[in-house]
C-alpha cells in the first residue's frame, strides 16, 4: 500500500459516516476553488450553513501573492485572504474586518498594492510554522462563519498547453507557465498540470472532502483556480471516494483569454479529461446563461449529473453571482438531491 493510500485509509476511519448524524443538523459543505468565483460561492453557502469549509487553490504567482511567494518562498495567501473575506458575517465586526484584510497600500514603495490581508497572514505562518493553525487564527479573528484551508502546503506553479499562445503561430501548442499568464492568455487552452505534478495535500482539506454531505465545485477561472484542485491525487481520491453529493456552479459567462468562446457544455468535457474518475451529482447553472439546454443535459448526464437551472446572476451585472440568489439556489439543491435533509 502506498503512503498515499494509507493517510487516506486512515482519514476515512476518523470521519463519521453520513448514517450516524443527527437528523436536522446542518449539512456540512466543502466548497473548492479559488479567486472572485470562490468568494461568490462561500458569501452564499454561509448563509444556508454553519458547517462551511473552504479548500483553496496555491498556484497564484501575480501581484502580492506572486511577489511575497518569490521573496519569502510562501505560499501565496491572496486566493485564502479573498476566502477569509467572503467568510465574513455582515455585522458591523465582519464587514469593518473584511475591508481591513482586503485593503491594498497605495505607496511609491515597496508596500504598494500589497494587501493588509496577505501580510497578516504570511506574518502568522512565520510565527506558528503551521499553515492550517495560522489561518483558523485569522478566522477567529474575523469572526469568520467557516473554515479556511490550503489545498496543499507547498506552493504550485500552473503550467499549461495553449494553442495559439502567440498570435502570429495560431496552429502551435506551447507550454505556458504560471497562473496569471495562463489566466490571459489569447490562445485556447488545450489542458494544465501542476508542477510539481504529485502534490501532498493538506490532510485537514482530505478530511473535509471525506466527512462532507456536500461537496461545492466552482464557479471561478475554469483552468487556474477549478480544475488544479482534480490535479492534486489524494484531493481527488477523496473527491471521488467521498460519500458526499457534488455539485458544479458553473460561471455566468466565459472568461475572456482562459475559456474565451466556451459553451456550458463544454466547461464540464474539459472538466471530464482532467479527471474521468470523477463523477457529479448537479450541475448547477444559470438559465439565462444556457442557450442549449439539451446538449448542457448531455454533457452533465455523461458526468452522471442533473441540470439545475436557476436565476443566480447578479440584477446589476449579467457576469456577477448574486449571494442572495445563489444562497436560495443551493439550498434547494441541497434539500431536493440531499441524502439526510432536512437540514434546518
Amino acid at each position: 500500500m502506498t503512503g498515499r493510500n494509507l493517510r487516506l485509509r486512515r482519514l476515512r476511519k476518523s470521519t463519521r459516516p453520513l448514517s450516524s448524524r443527527k437528523r436536522g443538523a446542518q449539512p456540512k459543505v466543502v466548497a473548492l476553488g479559488g479567486g472572485m468565483g470562490l468568494s461568490a460561492s462561500l458569501a452564499a453557502l454561509r448563509r444556508i450553513t454553519g458547517d462551511l469549509t473552504a479548500v483553496v487553490t496555491v498556484a497564484d504567482d501575480g501581484g502580492s501573492s506572486g511577489r511575497l511567494r518569490e521573496e519569502l518562498g510562501v505560499l501565496p495567501p491572496g486566493d485564502l485572504r479573498k476566502a477569509l473575506a467572503a467568510l465574513c458575517g455582515d455585522d458591523d465586526w465582519g464587514q469593518t474586518w473584511a475591508r481591513v484584510i482586503q485593503h491594498r497600500f497605495q505607496s511609491k514603495g515597496d508596500l504598494h498594492e500589497h494587501a493588509v490581508g496577505n501580510l497578516l497572514i504570511v506574518a502568522l505562518w512565520e510565527q506558528f510554522g503551521d499553515h492550517v493553525q495560522a489561518l483558523d487564527l485569522v478566522g477567529k479573528l474575523l469572526g469568520a462563519h467557516g473554515r479556511v484551508l490550503p489545498m496543499s502546503a507547498v506552493p504550485l506553479e500552473l503550467q499549461a498547453l495553449v494553442r495559439g499562445h502567440d498570435p502570429a503561430r495560431p496552429n502551435e501548442v506551447d507550454t505556458v507557465r504560471g497562473q496569471a499568464t495562463v489566466a490571459l492568455t489569447p490562445g485556447e487552452v488545450q489542458s494544465v498540470h501542476l508542477v510539481p505534478n504529485d502534490p501532498p495535500a493538506v490532510p485537514e482539506a482530505v478530511a473535509a472532502v471525506l466527512d462532507a454531505d456536500w461537496v461545492v465545485l466552482g464557479p471561478g477561472s475554469w483552468f487556474s483556480s477549478v480544475i488544479p484542485h482534480l490535479l492534486v491525487p489524494e484531493l481527488l481520491e477523496a473527491l471521488v471516494e467521498t460519500k458526499a453529493r457534488r455539485v458544479l456552479s458553473l460561471n455566468l459567462a466565459p472568461q475572456p483569454g482562459e475559456t474565451e468562446g466556451f459553451s456550458p457544455q463544454r466547461h464540464l468535457e474539459v472538466l471530464g479529461r482532467h479527471a474521468p474518475k470523477l463523477t457529479l451529482d448537479v450541475v448547477l447553472a444559470d438559465e439565462a446563461a444556457v442557450p442549449d439546454r439539451d446538449s448542457l443535459a448531455d454533457a452533465a448526464q455523461r458526468l452522471g449529473a442533473a441540470v439545475e437551472l436557476a436565476p443566480v446572476a447578479s440584477p446589476d451585472s449579467v457576469s456577477k453571482h448574486d449571494p442572495e440568489l445563489l444562497a436560495a439556489a443551493y439550498d434547494r439543491i441541497f434539500r431536493m438531491h440531499g441524502r439526510i435533509g432536512p437540514w434546518r
